[in-house]
């Protein structure tokens, strides 16, 4: 089943100044149509009354909810997906727990776990990272910049690739140039001065 896939991923993240209930209503209300929550920080209980929040803000604004991970919940609360960070899952099983209706999303960090996650044929994006050096998900893969991207034209890659790790506004259009699909940002938004101001210069750039 082909899945609705936005070219504009925002995440929220653990912030010790705003709620992600908050950073979920500035991005709705700046045209945010794709969320992904990200969230480490509560237990189960504490996930699913944040998120059916969350997704009570997604619906008025008829934004996609995507949840880090926390594929466990999505039987008890209103999300579209999820996107799954642990390049080892099983994703065939994880699809068959969540159904074919939900959207799931895969992350990568280089083309042999792109290629191979693509090749599970259940998973409906991938995240492909790090672009540049992020603090949001620390990691000692290797940088790809922009030619990492470039060089997946190489390749017969029939997902759409989400661009993603420490995205600022001036690479998005280089970005792009690259032929990726689409970007992800979470810092470059979250901690900026004015995060609602911060997304929609983002999102003029990718549409």
């Amino acid at each position: 089943m082909k899945k609705y896939i936005s070219k504009f991923h925002y995440l929220t993240q653990d912030l010790p100044n705003r709620t992600h209930i908050e950073q979920a209503q500035i991005a709705c209300e700046a045209g945010a149509n794709w969320l992904q929550y990200r969230c480490f920080t509560k237990n189960d209980d504490e996930l699913i009354i944040e998120i059916n929040q969350i997704a009570g803000i997604c619906d008025d604004w008829g934004t996609t909810l995507i949840l880090t991970n926390h594929y466990h919940l999505l039987d008890k609360v209103d999300a579209q997906g999820v996107h799954i960070e642990d390049f080892e899952a099983d994703f065939v099983a994880i699809r068959n727990q969540i159904g074919e209706d939900k959207t799931l999303g895969a992350s990568a960090t280089n083309v042999k776990r792109l290629l191979t996650t693509q090749t599970t044929g259940v998973v409906d994006y991938c995240g492909y990272g790090p672009f540049a050096h992020t603090n949001t998900k620390p990691n000692d893969k290797p940088l790809l910049g922009f030619e990492g991207y470039r060089q997946l034209q190489r390749h017969l890659i029939n997902i759409p690739v989400i661009a993603v790790g420490g995205i600022q506004l001036a690479d998005v259009e280089p970005l792009l140039e690259t032929g990726v699909y689409g970007i992800a940002v979470s810092a470059a938004i979250n901690l900026a001065l004015d995060p609602s101001r911060a997304f929609k210069e983002i999102y003029r750039k990718i549409y």
